[in-house]
């Protein structure tokens, strides 16, 4: 069966990564921007990844700029960006296209692993992003393409896809699920 360790992706440098770099972790594979409504969330999420680093949990950062041109810049000036602004030490990689044809091949498995999750109705952003998004494609929560920035994958230390939490699901809830697979 495959795993996200059958897969390499590019550090922010450029050089090849393969996942099995993370055996026995749960990790959560995260697309982001730095110009986006939800960039606050690098701050809850690095948090996570101070409360649980010690228990073998990572997350992957992976800068994406397919959702309104908001992951801008180099991929130094993102990674610097998030360091100063955000303090984060989890490991961020090159960005790359989460969705179309040329959708990185890791995000094309996640994507086949876990389809939308729906959004949290008591989010404030939630009407906007629908608003949004029904205006391109009425059909597309039926679709398993990633629907916006902060989409993440919670992947077991097994390296299979366990869930996938839209940007407006809590990071409360996010924790508990980690907590179990710890």
């Amino acid at each position: 069966m495959k795993t996200v360790y059958d897969f390499s992706v590019k550090d922010r440098k450029g050089g090849e990564v393969s996942l099995k770099e993370y055996s026995n972790e749960v990790m959560l594979i995260v697309n982001t921007a730095t110009k986006c409504g939800f960039t606050p969330q690098y701050e809850e999420l690095e948090k996570l990844y101070e409360k649980y680093h010690a228990q073998h949990f990572t997350i992957l950062d992976f800068p994406c700029n397919q959702f309104g041109q908001q992951a801008p810049g180099t991929d130094e000036e993102i990674h610097e960006f998030c360091k100063l602004n955000f303090g984060t030490e989890f490991p961020r990689f090159k960005k790359l296209k989460v969705n179309g044809e040329d959708a990185d091949p890791l995000y094309k498995f996640l994507k086949e692993q876990k389809g939308f999750a729906g959004w949290d109705p008591a989010h404030k952003l939630t009407p906007i992003l629908d608003e949004i998004l029904s205006k391109e494609d009425p059909d597309y929560k039926e679709k398993n393409d990633i629907k916006w920035n902060f989409t993440k994958f919670l992947i077991n230390k097994k390296g299979q896809v366990v869930a996938r939490f839209e940007p407006t699901e809590s990071i409360d809830n996010i924790a508990k699920q980690i907590e179990e697979l710890l």
